[in-house]
């Protein structure tokens, strides 16, 4: 497998509870590849690809490592993503004025 659409990972890797939730973070803007918001949900997501989203009040940044057929328990969707650092707190004015951060 070469590539996943970022709606299913987000929702493989339970970052979403629904497969439409997970394509509404990528509407809204609330997740960028390498740095890079991505507005599509069917944009690929590659092993390797640094996955930047927001959460609520929460930011976070992940690496992905796999890629899944379907959605596992969460041991399993767990195992699809290293996450560098804890998640960060958004301030107010980060929140209404996200840009996605990536540290290098």
């Amino acid at each position: 497998m070469s590539g996943l659409r970022l709606d299913k990972w987000l929702w493989f890797a339970r970052f979403a509870r629904t497969r439409s939730l997970a394509a509404r973070l990528c509407s809204d803007g609330a997740v960028a590849i390498d740095g890079v918001a991505v507005l599509k949900p069917g944009h690929p997501v590659r092993i390797g690809d640094v996955l930047t989203l927001r959460q609520g009040r929460m930011q976070r940044a992940v690496t992905v490592l796999a890629l899944a057929e379907r959605r596992g328990s969460p041991s399993e969707a767990r195992r699809l993503y290293a996450e560098s650092a804890p998640p960060l707190p958004l301030g107010a004015a980060e929140r209404a004025q996200w840009v996605p951060l990536i540290e290098k």
